[in-house]
């Protein structure tokens, strides 16, 4: 199982792409940002740690076995203005499990780009790699989270109590996931979330 998009990656509206050092800037603008990463598995980045992120997993161009992960731009495709990122982590081989997360900038919010972002991601999961099942894993305080992953299709599975430390302080996890053929029929009904 693997996973070699051609790039970009084209929805109605956006272009999904492997990042760049050219991305910095745009990357620093929500990354950087402690409100956006306040639900996040990481601290507000700088432009060194962005530096070293892209010359690893953010500029991975493509998944080539279990363990690892592929990050994709999402830029407005009348603009190429760099608006987020989706990511997706292929887990498991034996289990064609995998886990997708996602990150925009605030200024693009409320005009269904994230929706229509990792529905293209959850395409190349279950069409291109072979997964057959996907989740989503977030703090429970973080309720867009929830309703993009919802509106996406998935399912909520499970409810972690105090599960994780998380930024110094015991935080809830929620569990979302969906299966390539709930997938399939979400995407019937949906055809562009």
């Amino acid at each position: 199982m693997d996973l070699r998009p051609n790039y970009p990656v084209s929805t109605p509206r956006l272009q999904l792409r492997p990042l760049t050092a050219n991305d910095t800037t745009a990357l620093l603008a929500y990354r950087g940002e402690a409100e956006v990463c306040r639900y996040l598995p990481f601290e507000p980045m700088d432009e060194s740690t962005i530096a070293a992120r892209l010359a690893s997993d953010l500029g991975r161009r493509e998944i080539t076995g279990e363990g690892q992960s592929l990050t994709l731009g999402v830029e407005l495709a009348d603009t190429a203005t760099l608006i987020g990122d989706v990511v997706l982590f292929f887990h498991s081989v034996r289990h064609a499990g995998g886990e997708i997360g996602y990150v925009f900038n605030p200024t693009a919010a409320h005009r269904g780009y994230a929706a229509e972002a990792c529905a293209a991601v959850l395409d190349l999961a279950f069409d291109d790699l072979g997964l057959r099942r996907v989740t989503a894993r977030m703090d429970s305080r973080n309720a867009a989270s929830a309703r993009l992953v919802t509106r996406l299709g998935m399912r909520h599975e499970a409810h972690h109590r105090s599960s994780e430390m998380f930024k110094g302080s015991w935080a809830d996890l929620d569990i979302y996931a969906i299966l390539d053929e709930e997938w399939r029929a979400h995407r019937r009904r949906h055809p562009q979330p």
